[in-house]
């Protein structure tokens, strides 16, 4: 198939309620395609039709039936349509998240044996045709997979899904097969466009799901290079110098942060899907690990290492990143407080994440504004972004202001949160959704002011570096 829309080349985070400070479950992913690709930000309400719906991919001709009902979910949609919708992330009223997605690789082995299909569903169209119609992770992964055995998928993609008790990661293989696992309560996973499940257990349904033919299919294929066991990274996946360079090095820095005291060699073909961290884990952690660039190592693309190991590797956080995303699911009765949308518009290392709670009626215009792919100063993709790209011009001069500001937003976005919680804990209904519509914009708001402010500063300050500039010998 030949790829018109923007390419998608993300890294994942999930972690799993006892490996989590709070119990919270938590899943979150970098949206990577193109340096100036802005996103908005918006919340579906539920609806009830009276006739049959069909959803129409506007990628490709993949085409299905949807259930009447759909939930209320919240989305980050691209500024056009043209390549189709590309939701990518939400929270529904049913305090279900997912994310999708995580584009992989598969091998010319078992395509050849099942192509992607052309006309299947793709990532553009995955949140739409799942989040609103599902009540549970273990839901949105038996919603998916279905899906993907009827119809075919045109790309081979990982998915993550969670609710407050849940998270499961699913991947698609080939055309049509696909294999989920369940993330352990105690455990985490790091991954970066590479297939990343290995063993499966036929005989544990509990925490593993899968397409029903896929045994069938790898042996009468002959597919499994393994001498035992079920392998799906090893038997669907592929271990070449892309993986070397531009996955792998995401996995092992990922796990460096979490488990420092394990020894693993940078482009290890056996780095573990899952691990269990050193120390009980965070929202900070995770917006550490997508907002990382190999700090403290050689390879930081903006350290001191030398200029060939400074761009050896791919960063976790880089320049084509759209939007990054947390969905943490805490575990409070209601779904509507319990779900926070964390939010970092454009570059991750150099935004800030935002909380909108699950309950949210509504976003900030700003987060509406993007209908063009270019400069929108109403934007707030485009608030973020331009303050990235003055810091980019002068990192070593401007990188300790936007850290600061950074800093100073996320103790201030903290405090709401506990506040919201408190207050929220003794609300419900319409008065609920209307009080987290009010927390929410207001984080928000602060947000685009103090980004707004910062790029005015480093504007001003911007024009001491002028090449043009000259001091005069005061003896002449």
């Amino acid at each position: 198939m030949v790829q018109t829309e923007p390419f998608s080349a993300c890294t994942s985070i999930l972690i799993g309620k006892n490996a989590t400070v709070d119990g919270s479950v938590i899943i979150g992913r970098n949206e990577d395609s193109r340096p100036a690709w802005p996103k908005n930000f918006v919340v579906h309400p539920a609806v009830t039709h009276d006739t049959p719906q069909v959803f129409k991919s506007q990628d490709n001709d993949f085409s299905m039936p949807l259930p009447a009902n759909a939930a209320k979910y919240t989305a980050t949609p691209e500024w056009t349509t043209k390549y189709g919708l590309f939701e990518e992330d939400g929270i529904n009223e049913y305090g279900v998240a997912m994310s999708a997605t995580e584009s992989t690789y598969a091998n010319t082995r078992v395509l050849a044996a099942d192509p992607l299909e052309k006309n299947g569903i793709g990532e553009e169209a995955m949140i739409t045709v799942t989040l609103p119609y599902i009540k549970s992770a273990r839901e949105g992964v038996k919603r998916l997979g279905t899906i993907v055995a009827t119809y075919g998928t045109d790309e081979s993609n990982g998915i993550l899904f969670a609710d407050k008790d849940e998270a499961w990661y699913f991947e698609t293989g080939s055309g049509h097969y696909w294999v989920a696992q369940r993330i352990p309560d105690d455990s985490y996973a790091v991954i970066a466009n590479q297939m990343a499940i290995q063993e499966i257990d036929f005989a544990d349904p509990d925490n593993f799901m899968w397409h029903p033919g896929i045994q069938d299919f790898v042996k009468e294929h002959v597919l499994n290079p393994g001498r035992q066991g079920f392998n799906f990274r090893k038997i669907f996946g592929t271990a070449n110098q892309m993986d070397t360079y531009y996955n792998l090095p995401r996995v092992w820095y990922g796990q460096k942060m979490f488990n420092p005291a394990v020894e693993q060699s940078v482009g290890s073909y056996e780095l573990p899907f899952l691990r269990q961290a050193d120390d009980l884990l965070s929202v900070d952690d995770a917006k550490a690990f997508l907002s990382s660039h190999y700090q403290g190592t050689e390879y930081d693309p903006i350290g001191n290492g030398d200029e060939a190991d400074r761009k050896r590797f791919r960063p976790v956080s880089l320049a084509t990143t759209q939007e990054s995303h947390i969905l943490q699911l805490r575990q409070f009765a209601q779904p509507e407080l319990s779900g926070i949308h964390w939010l970092a518009m454009g570059v991750a290392a150099q935004s800030v994440y935002v909380p909108f709670y699950a309950g949210i009626l509504s976003t900030p215009a700003a987060y509406q504004a993007s209908d063009v792919v270019s400069y929108q100063a109403e934007s707030a993709y485009w608030v973020y972004k331009q303050a990235g790209v003055m810091v980019d011009s002068h990192y070593r001069e401007f990188g300790g202001q936007l850290s600061d500001l950074q800093k100073d937003l996320n103790q201030k976005f903290g405090q709401a949160v506990i506040e919201a919680d408190n207050v929220g804990r003794e609300l419900d209904g319409v008065e609920l959704s209307a009080y987290l519509t009010k927390i929410s914009t207001a984080q928000a708001e602060l947000g685009l002011k103090k980004y707004r402010e910062l790029t005015a500063d480093l504007i001003t300050k911007a024009t001491a570096f002028s090449p043009l500039k000259y001091k005069q010998d005061l003896n002449l």
